[in-house]
Order: structure tokens, then C-alpha cells, then sequence
């Protein structure tokens, strides 16, 4: 079964920090480009952070860059987000994709065909 399971999330103070990871299994290759997106209630999904195939190129929305961190261990196949400095406005469901055709990474949603569930992140005081 072609999947991604997403783990980590919580709630949190604002200033904390939550490492999500991401689980890929079946035919999903680790030799393409993987990412997260998020969505918050009413709000429209959101791109986060994507990396390469080998691990070595990333890329972050500006509104998370210099705060997360996406990183994977390919042998693995396990993606990561290490989110620091959480912000009330992170508040959203996370969620692990992965590309079955792209090695570098990209922003666009149309370049990942597997999508995880999703985990929960809250900040709030």
C-alpha cells in the first residue's frame, strides 16, 4: 500500500517546538522530492517547506523560513519537519507529500501525487 503517515503533532505554547516526521511505505520511491503543506480552518492549503531526492536542496515558504526545518533520511524513507518558534498562526493540519516523478523541490501542489492524512498542530496560550 502506497502511504504516508504523518506523526508529531500537538499542542503548543507559542515559542515551543515540534518535530513532525513523516512515514513513507509501499511504491512511494525515497528517490524523489518529498515536502509538507499545511491547512488551517478556512484557510486555504499552504505550502511549507519541500527537499530533494537527496536531501541536500531544500525550500522554504517565507513564512516559516529561518523557524523550520525540513530534512529526510532516504534509507528510511522518513521526512522530516523540525519547527522552531511556533507562532499562533502555524496553527494547522500538516501534512506529509511526496512526489512520484520530481527530484527537486518545488512549491506546487500539482508536483506531488501522494498526500498524507495529516497531524495537528495547535499553538495557542
Amino acid at each position: 500500500q502506497d502511504e504516508l503517515v504523518e506523526s508529531g503533532g500537538g499542542l503548543v505554547q507559542p515559542g515551543d517546538s515540534l518535530r513532525l516526521s513523516c512515514a513513507a511505505s509501499g511504491r512511494i520511491s525515497p528517490l524523489h522530492a518529498m515536502g509538507w503543506f499545511r491547512q488551517g480552518i478556512g484557510e486555504e492549503r499552504e505550502y511549507v517547506a519541500s527537499i530533494s531526492y537527496t536531501g541536500d536542496i531544500t525550500d522554504y515558504a517565507d513564512s516559516v523560513k529561518g523557524r523550520f526545518t525540513i530534512s529526510r533520511d532516504v534509507a528510511k524513507k522518513m521526512v522530516y519537519l523540525q519547527m522552531n518558534s511556533l507562532k499562533p498562526e502555524d496553527t494547522a493540519v500538516y501534512r506529509c507529500v511526496g512526489s512520484g516523478r520530481r527530484l527537486l523541490p518545488s512549491p506546487r501542489l500539482n508536483d506531488y501525487d501522494y498526500w498524507g492524512q495529516g497531524t495537528q498542530v495547535t499553538v495557542s496560550s
